[in-house]
């Protein structure tokens, strides 16, 4: 089992692929192994590394609160203990601003960034999202959990879709059974990392090639906050999917992957 020791905990990761190295950071709640079918596809291209971030799946979930600064440093750990000079890095939601993180401690590390529904920093609304969330990991069902997130996370076109419908209830009816559930105090930790996260006032260090990506009808992390971040990063582009919501790289995820893919290639 691929563990390293860094900033403190084990980090679980994985690798596959080979080229130049692309480091993926899934966002709150999820791990690693939720990248399975971009990186299925980017492999092709490059060497894909995935790890679970602290306080999830099959690495060390120690009491919190974290931080996004403590999170990006468990990410350059991992980075040196496999002797990776630069790396490009696409981060999801929470995974976008421990990229953010990575780009303005460990710049030197960096080729370019793909932030996925990112933030700079959470208003009053998105705080009180992620202090509901830990209210329903601590009340709900591993179901009615599953069910919470995807309410946040898919657009309206996602539930109208009878095939997309029928995966999120097989989703729901699998984290019934998993295994291996996420602490409460290991999404409490990441919940606060995200309400914490506060680097407006330093995103015009991040010169790298920078890409974001939105949804259009996501409820969760709203447009506002990729245009606040594509508007203080200096060599950003921002490209925003109607009709989607947080979960775009699902909903879209043929033009997702190939978009990401050629942007990559690029940069």
């Amino acid at each position: 089992m691929p563990l390293v020791r860094t900033n403190g905990i084990d980090l679980y990761y994985e690798e596959r692929g080979s080229g130049d190295p692309l480091l993926l950071i899934m966002g709150i709640t999820a791990s690693g192994s939720v990248w399975e079918k971009h990186a299925a596809y980017w492999a092709k291209d490059f060497r894909c590394i995935t790890a679970d971030n602290r306080g999830v799946g099959l690495s060390d979930k120690p009491a919190g609160p974290y931080t996004t600064e403590q999170m990006a440093d468990d990410y350059a750990g991992l980075l040196d203990t496999l002797q990776i000079g630069k790396v490009r890095v696409v981060g999801c939601s929470m995974g976008s601003t421990i990229a953010q993180q990575l780009a303005i401690r460990h710049p030197e590390k960096i080729n370019s960034l793909v932030l996925m529904c990112p933030w700079a920093r959470c208003d009053n609304t998105a705080k009180a999202i992620f202090h509901h969330m830990i209210n329903c990991k601590a009340r709900f069902t591993a179901e009615e959990f599953s069910l919470f997130i995807q309410l946040l996370i898919y657009s309206k076109s996602s539930w109208d879709d009878d095939k997309m419908f029928f995966e999120m209830e097989e989703v729901r009816k699998q984290s019934a059974t998993a295994l291996e559930h996420q602490p409460l105090h290991g999404l409490t930790g990441q919940a606060m990392a995200c309400v914490s996260h506060n680097v407006l006032d330093k995103l015009h260090q991040i010169r790298q090639p920078v890409l974001i990506l939105g949804g259009k009808e996501d409820r969760f992390t709203p447009l506002w906050m990729a245009e606040e971040l594509a508007g203080s990063i200096p060599n950003a582009e921002l490209h925003i999917y109607e009709g989607c919501g947080h979960a775009f790289h699902w909903e879209k995820i043929e033009d997702f992957n190939l978009r990401v893919r050629n942007w990559l290639i690029n940069h």
